[in-house]
């Protein structure tokens, strides 16, 4: 992942921190060591520090456990979690696929506001019931009102936040359309977003108080998520009930492997096209390999006649998709591979083409015009 680091698995889960998280360790442990090291003069040598790198590491542990309640409920579900993530502005869970119903969708959004609240009442009550103070009672104060402000957040109703799931879930149920859910959530994110970035805006144009600066921070977050949110569910609504076969290219550029070289390469000049790559059949039409027109440069001519295109074509190194699969599944599968194209076969095998990302964003816009 991009801008990320692996740093192991947790029940089997993936776990990446992004490189701006350490960043934010670093001033998060800063900022709690000068304020223990002022309330608790007591505190000498390096212990103030010690103690504020366990106040940040415990506030980041919280983040993780609220992004593993996401992550169990999700899995009891039957969806896959690809991995969680620690960045800037929190966690992220990325999932495998969307819940199936807006209730599943439901408690998997709410669970993480959950846990978050759950961390707060046993902080709490740890607290209060042992009469804990000093320095660890006042990490466990901070430590019980960080998951607190966490789930309140994290509730506001407008996406990418839980609060925006949620909200999404509820118009799914309304609508029976969880693409209308998505964009409603998404617009209420953005209308946040904007009023986020005014109250950071205001204090600095006219006071030119930093105060605000986060505001202005989480506003841009809300406002790129949501867009992007909104964007998707109006491609996925799009794709909706059109199959791989509806975006096939036409005339793809698909070769026998039991041509010659010579013939391979007089038909790709002959054929006037630019493609560089051309998948490869059997004599029943079913994929055995691809070949490049560079791969034939290694050949000298003298030999194009005697030597076939199976004699140096190489297997194909991505996923084949089904002509009457999903077409929402197929540009799923297309950037979770980071693919521009994926070959296309039928049932019994037999090759049909090629699928372009190029080509469904073709398709996409005839929709668009179509309906315009």
């Amino acid at each position: 992942m991009n801008g990320t680091i692996r740093v192991g698995n947790l029940f089997g889960i993936p776990f990446f921190v992004a490189q701006s998280w350490f960043l934010v360790l670093g001033l998060v442990t800063w900022n709690y060591t000068s304020g223990l090291a002022g309330q608790f003069p007591g505190l000498g040598g390096s212990l103030p520090l010690l103690l504020g790198l366990v106040t940040a590491l415990l506030l980041f542990a919280s983040v993780l456990a609220h992004e593993l309640g996401h992550s169990f409920v999700a899995i009891r579900q039957g969806i896959d979690v690809k991995s969680i993530t620690l960045f800037l502005f929190g966690g992220l869970a990325k999932l495998e696929k969307e819940s199936n119903t807006p209730a599943e969708a439901f408690w998997v959004a709410i669970a993480g506001p959950l846990v978050s609240i759950l961390l707060f009442g046993i902080v709490t009550g740890v607290k209060v019931g042992l009469a804990v103070s000093g320095p660890l009672g006042a990490i466990l104060e901070v430590l019980a009102y960080v998951n607190l402000g966490l789930a309140l957040f994290n509730l506001i109703p407008g996406l990418p936040l839980d609060g925006g799931n949620i909200l999404k879930a509820i118009i799914w149920k309304i609508t029976g359309n969880p693409y209308k859910g998505v964009v409603f959530a998404s617009r209420v994110g953005q209308f946040i977003g904007w009023i986020a970035i005014a109250t950071g805006l205001i204090p600095l144009v006219l006071f030119g108080s930093f105060g605000s600066f986060w505001n202005l921070l989480i506003g841009w977050f809300l406002l790129q998520n949501a867009g992007k949110a909104a964007v998707s569910a109006t491609v996925q609504e799009k794709l909706k009930g059109l199959t791989v076969a509806d975006a096939v290219t036409p005339n793809s550029p698909v070769v026998s492997g039991d041509i010659s070289l010579r013939e391979f390469a007089d038909q790709s000049i002959l054929s006037n096209v630019n493609w560089q790559r051309f998948l490869v059949t059997d004599h029943q039409g079913q994929l055995i390999g691809a070949i490049a027109l560079d791969d034939i440069k290694v050949v000298p001519s003298t030999r194009w006649l005697e030597m076939h295109v199976k004699d140096l074509m190489q297997p194909i190194e991505t996923a084949v998709v089904q002509s009457n699969q999903s077409l929402l599944e197929a540009v799923m599968l297309l950037e979770q591979q980071q693919r521009s194209t994926l070959p296309v076969i039928r049932d019994n095998g037999v090759l049909v083409g090629i699928l372009e990302k190029a080509a469904i964003l073709n398709l996409l816009q005839i929709k668009a015009q179509a309906t315009a």
